[in-house]
């Protein structure tokens, strides 16, 4: 209290000055509409500024929350996607119709990958869903860019997924301009590519066309998205094998779905038959 007291005895002259300054300057501002709109503008650009800084800072510290909510609402729409299915009349018309009649076949739950590993030749990641979150072995593992892997060992909150990157990994996958198929493996050599096998010597092809799963298993839908062809060989033998360039960085993954499909013991009980 003595220190204030020492301070406003000091500057008390340097102090009256500063009031009257104030007092000088708001008289100005309100006497004169010119000067009063400029204060104005001025202070209103510094709040303006000061404001979205703050925005800022606080939409960084709330990206985690924004993105969860953002998977949520992206993995409702996934499900809403799959009640509907289009069907084009002999004039090129496209209408949505219910499936609720027809069987609902696939179903995303949205996850995330806490482990993951692309430098060994057999690699792995863990996602956090499991058996609480309705997730068994065989299901697909995917993202925005493309494929992923197939659950393989499921606890009750976790579940291990084998990756693409995996020599055991073979993934039904097609040609996107045409319904030639074959099997996608990996050699374990470099994580950005994978090998498609086993394609048909009739089969067109060129560098840069792309790569989707070929619907022909109970595990992957048709048409997620895996990589476009990076290398041809130069001799067309009988079964050809290309180099496919992976659309995901599998060195950076985060958000995942896992897909159920409602169908698949369905349809593994009928090729068992055959066996």
């Amino acid at each position: 209290m003595q220190q204030l007291v020492y301070f406003l005895q000091k500057y008390k002259y340097f102090l009256y000055f500063l009031f009257l300054e104030i007092i000088a300057v708001a008289l100005i501002i309100n006497n004169h509409s010119f000067h009063k709109s400029k204060f104005i503008n001025s202070a209103n650009a510094v709040s303006g500024g000061l404001l979205n800084k703050a925005s800022n800072i606080r939409t960084y510290l709330n990206l985690k929350t924004e993105n969860e909510l953002l998977l949520e609402e992206n993995t409702a729409l996934k499900n809403k996607l799959d009640f509907f299915y289009t069907v084009t009349d002999t004039v090129g018309v496209h209408y949505a119709i219910d499936t609720l009649n027809f069987n609902q076949q696939y179903k995303y739950i949205s996850g995330k990958i806490i482990d993951n590993n692309y430098n060994t030749p057999y690699n792995f990641l863990t996602i956090n869903r499991g058996k609480k979150n309705n997730v068994l072995p065989e299901m697909a593992v995917i993202n925005s860019k493309g494929v992923i892997g197939i659950t393989e060992n499921v606890s009750n909150g976790y579940a291990r997924v084998q990756s693409i990157l995996n020599k055991n990994s073979k993934i039904n996958a097609r040609f996107k301009n045409s319904k030639h198929f074959g099997t996608l493996e990996w050699n374990g050599e470099d994580y950005t590519i994978v090998q498609l096998t086993d394609i048909p010597r009739q089969a067109v092809m060129q560098i840069g066309d792309t790569i989707i799963t070929g619907g022909k298993s109970s595990i992957f839908p048709e048409g997620i998205p895996i990589g476009t062809i990076e290398s041809i060989p130069e001799k067309i033998s009988a079964l050809n094998t290309i180099n496919v360039k992976l659309f995901n960085d599998m060195t950076n993954l985060g958000s995942i779905y896992i897909i159920t499909n409602f169908h698949k013991n369905e349809i593994k009980a009928l090729n068992n038959q055959n066996e």
